[in-house]
């Protein structure tokens, strides 16, 4: 027996993962691209259970939603303006970004910044895990214009740097010196360009930036512009 809970209209589903517009659908129906349980639907406004879908013989694309770990690469925006430039979005496959809701950042990566950058439509997963209060541990590393003072290591810590204009300091950062001028910082929170701003109120300027890693997630080997699936479930407490 089919789960009510579970039943959409084919028009909607299609509409919603990318395949075609609402209109569209009635012409994939008619000229049976579709089927449910293997059989050709009246109407594209029939109801069913996403798992008995089938377009062009094949499952439908990710029903239940996407999690994506992409290498951003420099030179994209994480906007879907398109008068922001080249975006990430880019580099995923049509279909899905036409899905509806809209795959978005899991936080920012500014245009001038590369590394891990995680994608996905799940409105509740962008919540919680850009909300300060989950303190979601974030990894950068810097290379820098001037040699790093030890100093900045108890300041950053300490919870007290205060940016400007702003009326709350930033929460204790992890930073690591690895070289006189490249060091790694772990934040738990997510202001604008906060690594940078950080570093130049210590009147160091930011060289280059990456981000290595997410939480308990790694890049790996994966190369720049690539991505991988993640589960839907890697967050799960």
């Amino acid at each position: 027996m089919a789960n009510a809970c579970l039943m959409r209209r084919l028009d909607q589903l299609l509409a919603n993962l990318g395949y075609c517009s609402r209109r569209e659908a009635r012409g994939w129906v008619q000229s049976g691209r579709v089927t449910v349980r293997d059989e050709i639907p009246d109407d594209c406004g029939a109801k069913a259970e996403p798992a008995d879908v089938r377009v062009d013989g094949e499952p439908l694309d990710h029903p239940a939603g996407l999690l994506l770990l992409v290498h951003k690469p420099v030179g994209l925006v994480c906007s879907h303006d398109e008068r922001e430039g080249p975006n990430v979005y880019s580099l995923l496959p049509p279909r899905w970004r036409a899905r509806n809701p809209q795959i978005t950042s899991i936080g920012r990566l500014d245009k001038d910044t590369s590394g891990l950058l995680l994608l996905t439509d799940q409105s509740d997963l962008v919540h919680r895990l850009t909300s300060p209060k989950h303190k979601v541990p974030k990894v950068y590393r810097a290379t820098v214009n001037a040699d790093l003072a030890p100093a900045l290591i108890p300041l950053f810590a300490s919870g007290t740097l205060l940016l400007p204009k702003e009326k709350a300091p930033c929460a204790p950062a992890e930073l690591r010196i690895i070289t006189p001028r490249e060091a790694e910082l772990t934040l738990t929170e997510g202001r604008y360009h906060q690594v940078r701003r950080m570093f130049a109120s210590q009147g160091v300027e930011v060289l280059a930036l990456h981000r290595a890693r997410f939480g308990h997630l790694e890049l790996d080997d994966l190369p720049a512009g690539q991505w991988r699936e993640l589960s839907l479930d890697t967050f799960k407490t």
